[in-house]
């Protein structure tokens, strides 16, 4: 308002020079635009990353969903953070325009730190037409403007100069030559041939661990150091299950839409088992066992990130066709990465199915402070001895990897036979009570 007051009075006494009249008005122009500045700051907003759970305080921003000058609606996903136990989606609180990111991917953020401001309102979403680059002119060949700028000189051709008579060399002058030649050809005798190049590639590639392998590495490593693990190992006639699940596998598709495998009828298994042992549902605290109730499975699921163990909970009031069913969700969720800390936080044991991958054998590692892991393999048509006759029979190894200072080997056998008691005969767990 000032510069344009001076402009119009000295406009009207004609005291000022255009320059000065330039240099006014360049001063009314940035004061409209610092005025524009601040009240588009005014409705900026800056988000801060949020509180993820209370044993979290830092991630890794894995990526960004948008970028600066995108448009984005309210609880749009703007950032993922990777966490070592789950991702964790940063949305916009409001409609707006995404104005600045204030951190790059795969720098480590905390609990508060600033993270992008969004500026509110709604905005258009067209990006702005590209404009075609000028041609420029080509400049003139370097030949052609030299060859302009220097003036031609017509000049006849010098006539070449006369032939010159070699000499003849003596004969005590090619000696010396040979000598040379013999000597030149010794060396190269004498020295070692060159190595000769492998065949195939020779690159490495380095990728940093993420947050989640990071994490089970050290659980696990802290499982080996903490555990007296030991292991033992039993085989199960498949027989009769294999019979059952194929019996009634369409019939539970088709009623209840879930596919009828293994891992349920293991899964009842080891509740009934359990109950029987309930040792091998326990835990260390300090200097005091932890006998528990309840039965809350940790199934492990294979995901593109590393091993994760969602928990079934209450496993001991499920049946067949509800086990299979919180499984099959809970395997979905961790396949899409969107299982919460909720999902994955307890379990008081751990059954492992290696054999979806073909193991034959393998000796799992206790999910600490858990007590006991039970390992599935792949099932194999073996040939057994059954009432004195050989005959071929599916069989499956089954391996409980357990902590020594809470169970004696007693009970960790007992455990398993148990377990093959009911799936060597499923009649079994239907008479067994609830």
């Amino acid at each position: 308002m000032l510069s344009r007051n001076i402009i119009a009075i000295a406009r009207g006494r004609g005291v000022l020079r255009s320059r000065d009249l330039q240099n006014a008005s360049q001063l009314l122009a940035r004061a409209r635009l610092a005025q524009f500045h601040s009240s588009r700051l005014l409705q900026a907003q800056t988000v801060k990353v949020p509180q993820m759970a209370e044993s979290i305080s830092e991630g890794t921003l894995k990526s960004w969903s948008k970028q600066v000058g995108d448009t984005v609606a309210a609880d749009e996903e703007v950032a993922t953070i990777e966490t070592d136990k789950i991702d964790v989606s940063v949305n916009a609180p409001q409609a707006g325009k995404i104005v600045k990111l204030l951190a790059n991917e795969e720098d480590t953020v905390t609990v508060g730190q600033d993270l992008f401001v969004i500026e509110e309102g709604e905005f258009e979403s067209s990006a702005p037409a590209s404009e075609a680059p000028a041609k420029e002119e080509s400049p003139a060949p370097a030949a052609k403007t030299e060859a302009a700028e220097t003036p031609k000189q017509t000049s006849q051709p010098a006539s070449p100069p006369p032939p010159q008579e070699q000499p003849k060399e003596s004969k005590k002058e090619d000696k010396p030559k040979k000598e040379e030649k013999k000597e030149k050809k010794k060396e190269e005798k004498s020295q070692p041939p060159a190595p000769r190049p492998v065949p195939g590639s020779r690159n490495e590639t380095r990728v940093k661990m993420n947050r989640m392998r990071l994490r089970i590495a050290e659980r696990l490593k802290q499982s080996q150091n903490a555990a007296a693990s030991l292991t033992t190992f039993n085989e199960i006639d498949m027989s009769a299950l294999v019979s059952m699940r194929k019996k009634y596998k369409d019939a539970v598709q088709k009623e209840h839409d879930v596919k009828l495998g293994f891992m349920s009828f293991f899964a009842r298994a080891s509740v009934l088992a359990l109950k029987e042992i309930p040792v091998a549902n326990a835990s260390i605290e300090g200097e005091e066992i932890v006998y528990r109730d309840y039965v809350d499975l940790s199934v492990a699921v294979a995901t593109p990130k590393g091993l994760v163990t969602p928990v079934v909970r209450n496993a001991e009031n499920l049946s067949l066709i509800q086990i299979e069913q919180e499984i099959a969700a809970l395997g979905k969720k961790a396949r899409d990465g969107k299982l919460g800390l909720e999902d994955m936080a307890g379990g008081t044991f751990t059954i492992s199915n290696g054999g979806v991958f073909g193991s034959l054998y393998g000796t799992p590692i206790i999910n600490l402070p858990q007590a006991a892991v039970l390992g599935m393999h792949t099932i194999k048509d073996r040939p057994v001895v059954v009432d004195g006759q050989i005959v071929i029979r599916p069989i499956m190894v089954v391996a409980l990897t357990y902590d020594h200072r809470l169970l004696d080997g007693r009970e960790a056998v007992t455990f398993l036979v148990k377990l093959k008691e009911y799936l060597e005969d499923p009649a079994k767990m239907l008479l067994a009570p609830s």
